[in-house]
């Protein structure tokens, strides 16, 4: 497409000069034609391109960013859900006395009490301590929600009189049957259990207490006959599947 000469021989007596070499208007024509053409063949292509995939980049986008605002608001849903059920199980402990950080409700004997964590069952001065509190719960035994076992134990007593003197939040335990609802709060959370057995045992059987439990499962103990330390009263309860 380009012009071609002689641009210089060895012949030529002069060393140097000018040389002006110009296309014919017919070599330009065809050579802006040819661009043209070229140039539209592009511009033609990229438009079928954007004409094909426009639509489709154009639903993606969308999608991605209807999806990233339906995810926001699947999170800030579930988060103002979380905090209005916070809210309500303080105010439903808050109404029984109880603080929702760890505490304890039996509604068929009216027993209420906080729970002091992680109190060793083998150290006397450290559980007598706890147990002037509330109820105790046991030392390397798990917490509700953990899906394993919840040891709690708090004192009995002989007579009404002395419920208050020795804070015997069990003191009516043997009142319950299987069936029987038990509210635990732990960490703003509520934990309904059923009861699902009721055993008298030996005083120095520790069964119940270093046994490997493969499900959630609260345990309660406390001293029987009540105002003795002879044998001790185990209830056995399991979260509601309705809670």
């Amino acid at each position: 497409m380009y012009p071609h000469r002689t641009v210089y021989s060895a012949r030529s007596k002069k060393t140097h000069g000018t040389v002006y070499v110009a296309a014919s208007v017919g070599i330009k024509l065809a050579y802006s034609l040819f661009r043209g053409v070229g140039a539209g063949l592009i511009a033609f292509v990229v438009l079928a391109f954007l004409f094909t995939i426009g639509p489709i980049v154009k639903e993606e986008t969308k999608y991605a960013s209807r999806s990233s605002e339906d995810k926001a608001k699947v999170e800030y849903l579930t988060k103002l859900a979380e905090a209005n059920n916070i809210s309500k199980v303080q105010e439903e402990a808050a109404g029984l006395g109880l603080d929702s950080y760890f505490s304890i409700y039996i509604p068929k004997i009216d027993a209420k009490s906080k729970v002091i964590a992680n109190v060793d069952p083998g150290n006397e001065v450290a559980y007598v301590a706890s147990l002037k509190e509330g109820v105790a719960h046991a030392q390397g035994t798990y917490f509700p929600g953990q899906g394993k076992g919840v040891y709690l134990f708090a004192h009995s007593t002989d007579t009404t009189f002395n419920v208050t003197r020795y804070n015997a939040i069990f003191y009516l335990l043997r009142e319950l049957e299987v069936g029987d609802d038990i509210v635990v709060f732990f960490t703003d959370k509520k934990y309904v259990y059923a009861v699902s057995d009721k055993q008298i045992v030996e005083a120095n059987d520790t069964s119940w207490l270093t046994r490997q439990y493969s499900e959630e499962t609260l345990v309660l103990q406390t001293c029987w006959p009540p105002g003795t330390s002879w044998k001790r009263l185990i209830l056995v309860a399991r979260p509601k599947t309705d809670s």
